[in-house]
Parts: structure tokens; C-alpha cells; sequence
């Protein structure tokens, strides 16, 4: 747990989709047609071949930072970190997502979580000298490892510092040398080269929710997509422009014109007891090996 002085200023089980539809909570507006359209855009590949009706998904996260409180209340490390520690056999030393400790206006604390920002002006991919780094046609930064030279030009380039550099021999689960290697699931891992959350491409591309999200037992993450304009946390299902404008979302650092595709509503946890003068911090999270994933298991083999 850190705190950043950029956003001091404000700069279950897992849960399979397919359940949301029939989950009691969900909300009236996960009519049927409505769920077909929510089985579409979490089924959508997360490339420029996946199309829906001619359509390409316009992915995007919402962190409903009312729900989240950083896991204090249940005296637990953040799930968010450990799910996606877990599903991609993340690097001792590294987090793909990462919660801040940050101060709101009125001196109060809160929780904010970190992953890559999905940029629609990325300045990761407008440096990057061999085009190692790029963006898809639905709004997804990946990294071409067999590419990457790391020179680390984007992690000098990106103004939210998401990117994280190999110096050593990764350590990888058994299997991965057999493992097919591709931007959406960069396994194995590889010394020399820079890596970051990538939305999980490969589970969006298969319907499932993103591993910080499935995690999360505050049901703080959504998934969206803007060409639908529908988001969900698997739990219920919202309008995500309406989502976004009724609850004053916004992004970090929009001054800086990188457009990203991760919005924030304001909030500090209220929903799930976090006091304004809570003192309790964060455990600090297991690595996969701690966690016990395998690369045979599901989703990494990340528990609750």
C-alpha cells in the first residue's frame, strides 16, 4: 500500500456471467434483451477480428470506489491484486493493479486502485521505436513480447507509471515453456522485457469478467463496453453512460489528453463500512506462488 500525491488530488466463489442472468440481484434492467446484449459484449474477442453485428467492442473499467474500501473490513490483502496475481502469474515485485492510499479534499483517506489506464492517446505506443506496444481496434494497450527490446521508452512515456520491467529470469509456473505465448496472455514471462495489465484480453474474448473483478468481493469493478453502453461487476447489470454521468465519474489526469478508458466514482468505501478515520491498512498481497496457482488450474487457481 502506497500513497500517490497525484490522486491525493484528485488527479463468493468466482462468478461465472452466465449466473448473472439468473441471480436474483440483478437489476430491472437486465431484461432479456439486455442480457443477450451483456452475453455479447463480454463475448466479444478482444482483437480486431471479434465483431458483434459489424460492431467492435469498445472496452472500458469502472471502479466504484464507494464499494471499495481496500479489503480492511474483512481483514483481507486486496482480492483485485491477488486475482490477477494469480490468473497471470505475475512477477514477485510487480502489480498489475495496484491500490493507493489517497486523501480526499476534506483530509479523509481512501482507496484507489491502479491498473493500466487503456488510453485512447496512449503515449506508450506513440514512443515505443519497434511497435512492441499497440492498440486494438477495441481499445486494448498490449505488448508484442516477441517484439519488446526493452529500451523501456513507454515506461518513461506513461504519465500513470502502470509499466513494470523484467530485470531478471522471471520465475514461471511449470508448463509455461509449453505454453502458447500471445499479447492477450503473456505467459511465459520473459527477462528483458516490459509488461502490464492488458485488461485480460483473453478472458473478455470468453465472456468472464477480468481477474481484478471476479476477485473483488465488494463487487467494486465493472467491465463495460461503450458500443453497447451496458457495464456489469457480476452482479448487476447498468447503463454505462448514465452510470458514468449520474455519479460524477472521472478518469485520472484527463488533462494530460490520453483519454483513458478506466473512470472512478467518487466515493471512499462508505458502502462496506470504511470510516473516514479508519486507520486499518491493507495486508500486503500474496504472489501467485504464495497463492498456489498453477498454470493447469482455473483462472490461475486464485481462491476465495
Amino acid at each position: 500500500m502506497e500513497r500517490d500525491e497525484n490522486f491525493a488530488k484528485g488527479q463468493v466463489s468466482r462468478r461465472q456471467l452466465l449466473k448473472l442472468l439468473g441471480a436474483a440481484g440483478v437489476a430491472a434492467v437486465a431484461a432479456p434483451v439486455l442480457g443477450l446484449s451483456l452475453a455479447k459484449a463480454t463475448g466479444a474477442a478482444a482483437g480486431a477480428e471479434s465483431k458483434t453485428q459489424g460492431r467492435l467492442r469498445q472496452w472500458a473499467l469502472v471502479f466504484d470506489l464507494r464499494k471499495c474500501e481496500g479489503c480492511v473490513t474483512r481483514g483481507e490483502p486486496p482480492q483485485c491484486i491477488e486475482g490477477c496475481n494469480a490468473e497471470h502469474f505475475v512477477p514477485k515485485g510487480q502489480e498489475w493493479i495496484r491500490v493507493f492510499e489517497a486523501e480526499g479534499a476534506a483530509g479523509h483517506g481512501y482507496f484507489f486502485p491502479r491498473p493500466c489506464m487503456q488510453c485512447e492517446n496512449p503515449p506508450c505506443v506513440n514512443v515505443c521505436p519497434v511497435k512492441a506496444t499497440y492498440r486494438t481496434e477495441e481499445g486494448i494497450t498490449l505488448i508484442n513480447h516477441d517484439r519488446c527490446i526493452g529500451c523501456r521508452m513507454c515506461m518513461a512515456a506513461c504519465p500513470y507509471g502502470v509499466r513494470v520491467f523484467n530485470w531478471g529470469e522471471p520465475e514461471n509456473p511449470a508448463g509455461a515453456a509449453l505454453a502458447n505465448y500471445s499479447p492477450q496472455y503473456p505467459v511465459p514471462h520473459r527477462r528483458g522485457t516490459v509488461e502490464k495489465c492488458m485488461l485480460c484480453a483473453h478472458r473478455v474474448k470468453d465472456g468472464k469478467l477480468p481477474a481484478c473483478a471476479e476477485a473483488c468481493p465488494m463487487y467494486a469493478i465493472y467491465l463495460g463496453d461503450f458500443t453497447e453502453d451496458i457495464a456489469t461487476n457480476g452482479k448487476e447489470v447498468v447503463k454505462l453512460s448514465t452510470f458514468l454521468a449520474d455519479h460524477s465519474a472521472f478518469r485520472l489526469k484527463e488533462d494530460l489528453g490520453t483519454r483513458p478508458r478506466v473512470w472512478y466514482l467518487p466515493g471512499h468505501g462508505q458502502e462496506y463500512g470504511h470510516d473516514l478515520n479508519e486507520t486499518r491498512k491493507p495486508k500486503p498481497a500474496r504472489t501467485w506462488q504464495e497463492l498456489g496457482a498453477t498454470l493447469e488450474s482455473p483462472h490461475g487457481g486464485h481462491k476465495k
